[in-house]
């Protein structure tokens, strides 16, 4: 194979051992059952129709086992770009087939788009989740709210990230609703004209350290990726000059391996962040509001006309911004219907899983004549 192989309209890859891909001792120990069965582990770095897999020989070209999709619960269960997966391939071929999804050490997930209720995996095995927004027009705290929530579902640490600060009106007040609306969270700020905050970004993804990019199309997530590689890695168009956007041109995620160590995951711009998750997000997101919360009268109330509710005391005193609550309620509300829809997806999966494990069952009764 060579000791470079090609992704079809990317840079070469160098074939690099596992390591500089987050392999380790932990993944290792979940790999042994595959290991007895001739599997070769990977990380899967591309996912476009086929999964692109970097294994110990290089770069597979692979799918997914009929039988990996039959048993899978759901989409969310099927591989995703940064998940480790057990491949079975021949000898000198570049192509192989996933047998098998090591569980996750943290995953963004979402609802998938549309009205289907449907978990979608964003990026797995994720160590740190830098949530990018633009400092221009389209500037939106309510999305970075959503974001949060997003980020704080997925158990890797969230960075807010400002992108375009040469563009920023007033950096400073943009700084201080970040402060507000996500306290304690880091914040980073940086523009690719100035290179304003960029070493500071590449120094939290050390070597064994995965990191994705979530946010907008056109607020330049992939023009950050460019800039930490060092070359044109991520497709990106040209700059409009009447809003200060270039179109968006990323239409899948991708792993990358960054110069000195460390992985990011560019992704595409979410028009609908539809949140998915059982509410730790919501209260991690918002803890300054369920912090108050626990000072009120009643364990269970609703900040709304409650006696003695420490969270409106708070907006009074001028402690907490009325609209910090308007999105907490909001969010609050959009998760319990979805947690109502999951429960009527999860009793249908549940029917299907043991149908799947009935005929699983006598499939290998079969084969072994009983």
């Amino acid at each position: 194979m060579g000791n470079k192989v090609r992704i079809p309209g990317k840079r070469c890859i160098s074939l690099m051992n596992l390591e500089q891909y987050g392999w380790n001792k932990s993944f290792e120990e979940l790999f042994l059952q595959y290991a007895a069965e001739g599997c070769l582990p990977g990380r899967v770095v591309v996912h476009k129709g086929e999964f692109h897999v970097i294994s110990s020989v290089g770069l597979l070209h692979c799918h997914a086992t009929g039988r990996l999709k039959f048993l899978a619960a759901g989409a969310e269960n099927l591989p995703a770009v940064g998940d480790w997966v057990a491949v079975k391939a021949q000898p000198g071929e570049s192509s192989g087939t996933v047998v098998g999804v090591l569980p996750r050490k943290g995953r963004v997930i979402r609802r998938a788009s549309g009205t289907r209720t449907d978990a979608q995996v964003v990026a797995a095995n994720v160590d740190v989740v830098f949530l990018v927004s633009s400092l221009d027009d389209e500037f939106n705290p309510a999305r970075i709210e959503r974001y949060l929530v997003m980020a704080s579902e997925s158990g890797a640490a969230p960075i807010v990230v400002l992108h375009k600060s040469d563009l920023a009106i007033d950096l400073d007040e943009a700084r201080q609703i970040i402060a507000d609306l996500a306290p304690g969270i880091p914040l980073l700020v940086t523009s690719i004209v100035t290179d304003e905050g960029l070493e500071e970004l590449r120094a939290v993804l050390r070597p064994g350290i995965t990191g994705v990019l979530l946010g907008s199309s056109g607020v330049g997530k992939s023009t950050i990726l460019n800039r930490l590689v060092g070359s044109e890695h991520m497709r990106t168009s040209e700059v409009r000059e009447t809003d200060s956007h270039g179109r968006h041109t990323t239409t899948h995620r991708e792993l990358v391996l960054l110069p000195g160590g460390g992985m990011l995951i560019d992704t595409p711009g979410m028009r609908e962040i539809q949140l998915w998750g059982d509410g730790p997000g919501l209260q991690d997101a918002f803890d300054d509001v369920e912090e108050i919360g626990l000072q009120c009268k009643f364990t269970n109330c609703q900040h709304d006309t409650e006696p003695d509710c420490a969270v409106l005391r708070a907006i009074e005193d001028g402690l907490l911004e009325a609209d910090r609550l308007t999105s907490y309620r909001k969010l609050q509300r959009e998760l319990a219907h979805v947690r109502a829809k999951q429960d009527v997806r999860e009793r249908m999966l549940s029917k299907q899983e043991q149908k799947k494990r009935s005929t699983e069952l006598k499939r290998i009764q079969r084969r072994k004549g009983l």
